[in-house]
Parts: structure tokens; C-alpha cells; sequence
């Protein structure tokens, strides 16, 4: 597959920059995994403290982890205060915890796995699924397409949040959640149709 730059990936000589991408995702997928199942306050908040080890491990820059979680700390906030009134903070901590532990591990897992290794261990991966009607290919591009995505939500997470407050509705999350999600879907129209004009997607 040609190298794909996609500007997240920072070179390095840590101990995860080594690790080859297959295996590296998945113990991505198993740490996930781990965290999602985890129940309670506590654990998440532990697995919490392990994505950030790893990321300062990693020596992941600083602005690169502030831009990963930036578009999730309004929509973790809400989704937390909301678990707060209806069933105690105990669920909220969970929550909050356990999505910005795997935002965490998955920015940390972008910025030391070369873009182009990780789509080549997809296709890899998924070679024995074609028989099944599975597309590696695709399932790759699907994937950069996403990873691609981020920087772009970012920003229009970025754009949304200054749009609200600029009409002082800073503190509503219908001005911040609704645009966002609208933007979002036209964005990823966008990208869709540009795919079509050159005939990607077709089959």
C-alpha cells in the first residue's frame, strides 16, 4: 500500500514505537477492551492514569494530546453531568474515566504507529476475510479516512464552541452539540461525495 502522511504520527525510539503495528493495534483492541468492561469509579479512573503513563512512555507532544481530546471534553462533560443527576457521580466518574482513557490510548497509538504500517497490518489482517466478501482494502481506506477525520473535527469542534460563545450561549449544550453534529455529518458527506467523483466506492 503507498505511504499515506497524515501529519499524527511522531517518530521516536520508545518502546511503543517499536512495536510493529499489527500486534500493536491489537493490544489497542484487548486494552479497550479491558477498560470498557471495567465497572465502578475506581478502575476506570486507574485505567485513566495508565493511558496517560503511557502516552508520557510514548513522549507524546503535549499539543497532540490537548488536540485528541479537545472535540470530547464538552460531549464527556454533558454526558457526564447528565449520569451525575440521573444515577450519581459514581456513573459519571465511570463514564468520563473510561472515554478519555481510550481517546488517550487511541491518540497515543496514531502518534507512534507510522500511518501507512498500520493500514498495511488492516489489509494484512484482514486478507483471510475476503473469501467472506471482506474488502481489506477498503476496510483501510475507511480507516485512514477516519484517522484523517480528527484534525478536521477538531477544528470544527474549535469553530462551534466560539460560535456559541460568541452569541453567550457557551453554557447551553444544544448551541455546542447540535451544529457539531450537523457539521460534522456535512463534513463527512463532503468527504463521500468526493470519494464518488473519483469513482472510489462504487463496487
Amino acid at each position: 500500500m503507498r505511504a499515506v502522511s497524515l501529519g499524527v504520527h511522531h517518530p521516536g525510539t520508545t518502546v511503543l514505537h517499536r512495536i510493529p503495528a499489527g500486534p500493536k493495534l491489537g493490544l489497542l483492541v484487548a486494552y479497550g477492551l479491558v477498560v470498557v468492561a471495567l465497572r465502578g469509579p475506581w478502575p476506570p479512573t486507574a485505567a485513566l492514569g495508565a493511558s496517560v503513563l503511557l502516552a508520557a512512555s510514548a513522549r507524546v507532544p503535549l499539543r497532540d494530546l490537548w488536540r485528541g481530546l479537545r472535540p470530547m471534553l464538552l460531549i464527556v462533560a454533558v454526558l457526564a453531568g447528565f449520569q451525575a443527576w440521573q444515577r450519581g457521580w459514581p456513573v459519571a466518574v465511570e463514564i468520563a474515566a473510561t472515554v478519555l482513557a481510550l481517546v488517550l490510548a487511541a491518540t497515543t497509538f496514531t502518534a507512534t504507529t507510522p500511518t501507512d504500517r498500520l493500514l498495511d497490518a488492516i489489509v494484512r489482517g484482514l486478507g483471510p476475510f475476503r473469501r467472506l466478501g471482506v474488502n481489506p482494502e477498503k476496510v483501510a481506506l475507511a480507516f485512514s479516512l477516519m484517522i484523517a477525520a480528527l484534525p478536521r473535527i477538531a477544528d470544527i469542534a474549535a469553530e462551534t464552541r466560539d460560535a456559541a460563545r460568541a452569541r453567550g450561549l457557551e453554557r447551553s449544550p444544544r448551541a455546542y452539540l447540535i451544529p457539531l453534529t450537523l457539521r460534522t455529518v456535512a463534513h463527512a458527506h463532503a468527504t463521500g461525495d468526493a470519494l464518488a467523483a473519483r469513482g472510489l466506492g462504487d463496487e
